[in-house]
């Protein structure tokens, strides 16, 4: 079994503790390996993101990241910054509002809790991403349910 090994989870909001409003934000640097390894994880071998000559044919200033890669971090946010520990997501929205290219980097990943669902214990959290020029790349919703301790 391989574990992931990135750190310890940040935050352990249970469902009593969020409260409408609350933040939470970080950053990740988008690499030339991350590409490679979504494209070997993923079988994507869409030359838009692999190819630099046919990215610049097509317009572009570099190779486009997958959008699937920076969407990627929302598991991030909801599973280790908001609500952490205890998120278990449900559905995810997701608009792509620009291309995303490794120099856009770092990304700035910002959620914010809108909607508290009691009876099912969920979560809306409004979402944007960021990039190096806090231009608006992404944004959308994610409903995410908050698990009760030992479940």
């Amino acid at each position: 079994m391989i574990l992931c090994t990135h750190g310890n989870i940040v935050n352990k909001y249970k469902f009593d503790d969020i409260k409408l409003g609350m933040k939470e934000s970080f950053q990740v640097d988008i690499t030339e390996e991350m590409l490679k390894k979504f494209c070997e994880i993923t079988g994507d071998i869409n030359p838009l993101h692999n190819d630099l000559e046919y990215a610049k044919s097509k317009g572009y200033k570099e190779k486009v990241v997958y959008g699937m890669l920076t969407a990627s971090f929302l598991s991030t946010l909801a599973g280790v910054y908001l609500p952490g520990k205890y998120s278990l997501i449900h559905s995810v929205e997701t608009i792509f509002k620009k291309p995303v290219f490794v120099s856009d980097s770092p990304l700035t990943i910002e959620g914010t809790i809108s909607d508290i669902n009691t009876d099912f214990k969920q979560i809306t959290i409004t979402f944007t991403i960021l990039n190096s020029k806090s231009i608006k790349v992404c944004r959308g919703t994610m409903k995410v349910g908050v698990l009760e301790d030992g479940e």
